[in-house]
């Protein structure tokens, strides 16, 4: 009988195993889905689960529970969305109320759905612009790009040049002011988006080949604008912040930059660009590196942008060129842009390489400025680009041969470019460039170089001297409008806006106080957008039907709040991580010993298979001789 229930043992022994494996991924399964849901609720992606699902969910583990299974679920209401929500509402009530009117970016505060048409009189609160005054531009070509350093100021450099070796990073050392351009790096970063309906045709283009032209194009639109001479703008300081506004004419729209310093050593700029309306929004960070080589310096900008066409899902993603200055120590100064350039769009497969090319030493000027690159899909050249990109680029198709004039900085269209305008200088904050470096370009600009290094110096000591201040109180600078990805170690915009336009909802995009904001006709769930947390019970003002937040009262430094918030939220996203990995390691744990002990039984019973035929065959051989033994009895003693 034993040998006969030994298979039934086996299946039995092995259902537990199963059932156990079962159980763990179903305990998985209760984690993640559960910390899943939070995390949407916390983005906006999803409402929070009404009372059915949390009874839902407890009545599933009570049915559990009735079949002995509790074990696997210590806790009942861990999981369960009705508890979370208790949960959070037992931590509101005792943190108080001014921490649940934090801004949030983990979570979302999820606007009425009641349709509520705004009064189109009403007035918006939004930033004033007011139209750029004015503008530099430099000429095409060589000249425009030399320096002829007076006798004054070659002992400037020779004081310099003592302080630096060859491979030496230039980023500590403090640069004449005889070389810097009147404005902020942050400003100088904003030069590429003049062309930016470029992009807004880009975006409206339905053929992928054509978009990908359209975007090198604007590319491209974003060199030309240069000063005269050797030029170096000002290193932004810790903190510093600038925003602009383009106005675009044929469609209506404003073109959004929003700009932050937001690390000195290493010197790190983040910024973003939107227009939501035309369908683009850029986003990246730079950090800028210098190179001493002796008779040259290279200026290096590492990192990446990233262009948006919100309603494609097309990401295009590209780097920047360096600027290298030679002739220092001899010879004329002259700065020019140099390397490899890639823009790569991986939805549509579409990719472009271009290449800044330096003045070869025995080149003659036709050979400044020199730019040359390809349009790929994939690994087939569908175009190839030559000439200079100061000046004028040529297309040449190779399916067609047809070669074209591709992009051209003539004198009409540098007339007919987008608008720029600034927020008055009344109107700005504290750390905002214009207003920070105020009496440094003025003395600049009246030539007073004296002045200029001193007002400079005040500011870069003020900058150590808040630096050593948090270092002995042991803090990080926290950033005002962009936030670091813990993980990848990118800045994003705290309040970025990606979702398609949606021309019968969405009425007008603004910005203030940093904060790029679009007005709405109806108040809708919030999807990508941060929102912040109410417990006041007070009625919603007719501002409420933004989507977009708006900022506290602070200035661009930071403030503890800002320090709060982003300690929240970096506690709050590693406590769901670490839920999630520790799962995730106890139910790999169990397979291994599921399977550890799965094999370690078909190891047993197959031994035991074999001795079980064995002791068949001899007893059927016993049998055997007992029965020939029997017959040769009765024969005998018949």
């Amino acid at each position: 009988m034993k040998e006969i229930h030994k298979p039934g043992i086996l299946i039995l022994v092995l259902s537990h195993l199963w059932s156990r494996c079962w159980m763990d991924a179903l305990e998985l399964a209760l984690k993640c889905s559960s910390l899943l849901k939070r995390t949407m609720i916390r983005e906006g992606k999803e409402e929070p689960t009404v009372a059915t699902g949390g009874e839902h969910s407890i009545n599933f583990y009570s049915l559990l529970r009735a079949h002995n299974m509790h074990d696997h679920l210590k806790d009942p209401d861990l999981y369960s969305d009705k508890s979370d929500r208790e949960q959070d509402h037992e931590e509101s009530d005792a943190e108080g109320l001014e921490k649940s009117e934090e801004s949030d970016s983990d979570t979302s505060e999820r606007q009425d759905d009641s349709y509520i048409d705004l009064d189109p009189n009403e007035h918006l609160r939004e930033t004033s612009y007011m139209e750029q005054s004015h503008e530099e531009l430099g000429e095409a070509g060589e000249a425009s790009q030399t320096e002829t350093v007076s006798e004054e100021n070659k002992s400037l450099i020779w004081t310099l040049l003592k302080q630096v070796r060859p491979g030496m990073d230039l980023s500590k050392v403090v640069l004449p002011t005889f070389i810097l351009e009147p404005r902020s790096f942050l400003d100088k970063l904003s030069d590429y988006y003049y062309h930016a309906d470029f992009l807004s045709e880009a975006a409206v283009e339905e053929n992928a080949y054509n978009r990908m032209k359209k975007v090198v194009k604007w590319y491209i639109s974003g060199f030309y604008k240069k000063p005269k001479g050797l030029k170096k703008p000002y290193n932004p300081i810790i903190g510093e912040t600038y925003r602009c506004m383009w106005l675009h004419q044929k469609t209506n729209s404003k073109t959004f930059y929003i700009a932050e310093q937001v690390s000195h050593h290493p010197p790190v700029s983040a910024f973003y660009v939107s227009n939501r309306k035309d369908g683009f929004c850029v986003s990246g960070s730079i950090l800028a590196k210098s190179k001493f080589y002796g008779n040259s310096l290279s200026a290096i900008l590492d990192g990446e942008a990233r262009l948006t066409f919100l309603n494609r899902g097309e990401d295009y993603v590209m780097n920047m060129p360096y600027a290298h200055c030679k002739g220092i120590l001899y010879g004329t100064m002259t700065l020019e842009l140099g390397g490899q350039i890639t823009i790569t769009c991986e939805k549509t497969g579409y990719s472009a390489q271009l290449e800044f090319k330096l003045k070869p030493f025995l080149g003659s000027s036709d050979c400044v400025n020199q730019f040359s690159g390809k349009i790929k899909l994939g690994k087939e050249v569908l175009a190839t680009l030559e000439g200079h990109w100061d000046s004028e680029i040529f297309i040449n198709d190779k399916k067609t041969g047809t070669i074209d004039t591709f992009f051209n900085p003539t004198p009409d269209l540098r007339q007919n470019r987008l608008i720029r305008c600034t927020v008055p200088p009344e109107e700005q904050g504290e750390y905002e460039s214009e207003r920070l470096w105020q009496h440094v370009t003025r003395a600049i600009n009246n030539k007073d170089q004296t002045e200029a290094t001193n007002e400079k110096f005040l500011l870069e000591e003020a900058q150590r001297k808040s630096a050593r201040e948090r270092k002995a109180k042991c803090e990080d600078w926290i950033s005002a409008l962009f936030e670091q990805d813990p993980v990848t170690g990118e800045w994003h915009y705290r309040y970025a806006d990606t979702r398609p336009w949606d021309p019968l909802n969405d009425l007008i995009q603004f910005e203030k106080d940093g904060c790029i904001q679009t007005k709405v006709r109806h108040r809708t769930p919030m999807v990508t957008v941060p929102k912040r947390k109410h417990k006041s019970d007070k009625p919603k003002s007719a501002e409420s039907g933004c989507s977009s937040p708006e900022l506290d009262q602070h200035d661009s430094s930071g403030s503890e709040r800002h320090k709060s918030k982003h300690n929240n939220r970096l506690r709050k996203k590693g406590a769901d991580l670490s839920e999630l990995q520790s799962a995730i390691d106890s139910i790999k744990q169990t397979q291994e010993d599921i399977n550890k002990s799965i094999s370690a039984l078909r190891t047993r019973t197959a031994s035991r298979t074999e001795s079980t035929s064995f002791l068949q065959q001899r007893d059927y051989v016993v049998i055997a001789l007992l029965i020939l033994l029997q017959l040769v009895i009765s024969v005998l003693f018949k």
